[in-house]
């Protein structure tokens, strides 16, 4: 089993921002591959379901992001699963909006939800880092990430988590490299 988990805040007022993107994603993936509704558990929400051949549990830690680790800790010890297991969707301010990339370990930068997930399982777990862009000034960083994507936005964000879900599969498979070219292919129209 794998466990991907999505970053975000819960609430409504949230919904929309751009440091809920993770959020976004595991949405995305629920819809397009028919998982069941989520249940509250594991302090979030939790889905339990397959990709391909492999059985996926959708986490959204309801803990808000700060906290993310203890609901990620909790299922990976309800599973027994190790941190190579679990895979995290989140926004990343150093990459260009809507571009993806994937690595496994390495520090936080700053984000609280990588920061409580390391805290609790160590650095050893898969990120899909999905870029919101900087705004260019540090002071300017906070009401970005808390701002919600613009209109001009909506379109390439639902571009990108169509093509997130379309490719999802080579993630399961631990493809990364497939899975970037193939989402950045999908994105160009390819």
């Amino acid at each position: 089993m794998q466990l991907w988990v999505g970053l975000g805040n819960p609430g409504s007022q949230y919904a929309l921002h751009r440091h809920n993107v993770g959020f976004m994603v595991l949405d995305a993936l629920e819809e397009v591959h028919g998982f069941p509704a989520p249940k509250q558990k594991f302090q979030g929400w939790a889905i339990e379901g397959r990709l391909g051949t492999e059985k996926i549990l959708l986490l959204k830690p309801a803990t808000f992001m700060n906290e993310s680790g203890r609901s990620v800790g909790e299922a990976m010890r309800f599973y027994k699963l190790a941190p190579e297991d679990v895979t995290v969707f989140h926004d990343e301010l150093d990459l260009d909006p809507f571009k993806i990339k994937v690595k496994t370990g390495g520090g936080h930068a700053g984000h609280n939800g990588l920061r409580s997930i390391d805290a609790h399982i160590g650095p050893d777990f898969r990120r899909v880092r999905i870029g919101i862009g900087h705004p260019g000034h540090k002071s300017r960083v906070h009401n970005h990430v808390l701002g919600n994507y613009s209109k001009a936005e909506i379109d390439p964000l639902a571009s990108m988590l169509g093509a997130i879900s379309a490719e999802a599969e080579w993630l399961v498979r631990n493809d990364n490299a497939r899975f970037i070219s193939d989402v950045a292919l999908r994105m160009q129209g390819g």
